[in-house]
């Protein structure tokens, strides 16, 4: 992730119906018209299942008082998820071919965390740790090959690079492997110390030398999937207002719910894509940062569909928590979405009074808790009220 090319870029012309197998040569920086491809929304789609398993364990977790258990289960998954998910997305970025053998290992990712999304809730009821770390392990090893294939095609400090990334992420899965012979008790001192390693990777493997990446397109990227959380919130928010509705018919306690459920997903969309980004991802420093940061962005919002659904059991006397904690649920991922979101995105296209509005809305936020069982209502309207102000602000600027 570097202004600065591993290589000279050459001209790329997808055809793979004409060219079945191709050399994997990195892409300009420059080129013009990049936009996603249908394989990267098909891989979207598909890692958001994983995202909406985490997101129902979270909430069951919640909603039974299981505060350190659930916490600490979502933070792991969805590191596993955001970290496969991103390391394809820059390689992406940098040396999509889309030929046939790049294709198919994509999908072999796409297995991959599938069977993570399967291993789940075995994960967090029991601490089972044997499926998800098969699939994590598929998705990182399949990534391997694509490393070793735009290797092959390099030479010079490009090709180091390449066979760096490789190794480290080889050597990362065997620790996670080894990891699931050793005692349970020891596993979670030794989680963290593997997260760690393989945050080093890129790190390690672009000490001198980066790899190229197109700003239009990962910005583009990051956005998707953004939508694609967002709208997993949003589905998940549904069916338990739904089911809740349809066991209890206490639709009258849960429209407040699911108002403010609407109003505070429908405003995450609006203030994500109020500005575009793509010009302050001119540098290695500001890429890495902005890019890194978001696994906050996708981790608050997929947790407001959990705390949304917490909300709904608390309406309807299902949950084992208090209505203060229920709100909570909602009210602190909200909070953290929207002051993640100022702090990676707006304040770089955002002057004056406006760089002051989102810090503000994430502590009135926080505040909507103390209301109890209508805090999610006023958090609602507290983001769809800074919306609003900050429409009248920008278009007083303009």
């Amino acid at each position: 992730m570097s202004s600065e090319s591993a290589a000279v870029p050459r001209p790329h012309h997808p055809d793979p119906d004409r060219l079945p197998v191709r050399r994997m040569t990195p892409r300009s920086r420059d080129e013009p018209h990049r936009v996603a491809t249908p394989l990267e929304l098909f891989f979207d789609l598909c890692f958001v299942v994983a995202v909406g398993q985490a997101g129902r364990e979270l909430a069951h977790d919640l909603a039974d008082g299981h505060y350190g258990a659930g916490l600490t289960g979502y933070v792991f998954a969805f590191f596993a998820i955001w970290w496969a998910w991103m390391n394809f997305t820059w390689f992406a970025s940098a040396y999509d071919c889309d030929d046939v053998p790049y294709r198919v290992t994509t999908l072999v990712q796409i297995a991959g965390v599938l069977i993570l999304a399967a291993g789940v809730p075995r994960m967090f009821a029991d601490q089972d740790l044997v499926l998800s770390v098969v699939g994590y392990v598929v998705m990182r090893l399949a990534m391997v090959t694509q490393w070793l294939r735009a290797a092959a095609s390099e030479e010079g400090q490009a090709r180091t690079v390449a066979l760096r990334y490789a190794a480290g992420i080889t050597v990362c899965q065997i620790a996670w492997v080894v990891m699931l012979a050793l005692p349970h008790d020891v596993r979670p001192y030794l989680i963290p110390l593997g997260i760690l390693a393989e945050l080093s990777v890129p790190v390690i493997a672009e000490l001198r030398v980066r790899t190229p990446w197109h700003p239009h397109h990962i910005a583009e990227r990051y956005g998707l999937f953004t939508l694609i959380v967002l709208g997993e919130t949003v589905a998940a928010a549904t069916v338990a207002v739904q089911s809740a509705a349809d066991e209890h018919e206490g639709l009258a306690r849960l429209l407040p719910v699911a108002g403010g459920g609407l109003l505070i997903c429908f405003a995450a969309w609006w203030i994500y894509f109020a500005r575009s980004v793509h010009d302050h991802l001119r540098s290695n420093r500001q890429a890495f940062l902005w890019g890194y940061g978001h696994y906050l962005v996708y981790g608050s919002a997929a947790a407001i569909g959990a705390g949304l659904e917490v909300a709904v059991e608390s309406a309807v006397h299902k949950a084992h928590i208090s209505e203060t904690a229920a709100t909570a649920t909602v009210t602190v991922p909200t909070a953290i979405y929207l002051f993640t979101v100022w702090l990676l995105h707006a304040r770089h296209v955002k002057t004056g009074v406006e760089q002051a509005l989102l810090p503000a809305a994430s502590v009135a936020v926080l505040a909507c808790t103390a209301a109890g069982g209508s805090g999610v209502l006023a958090a609602g309207l507290v983001s769809a009220l800074t919306v609003a102000v900050g429409v009248v602000l920008h278009a007083r600027t303009a």
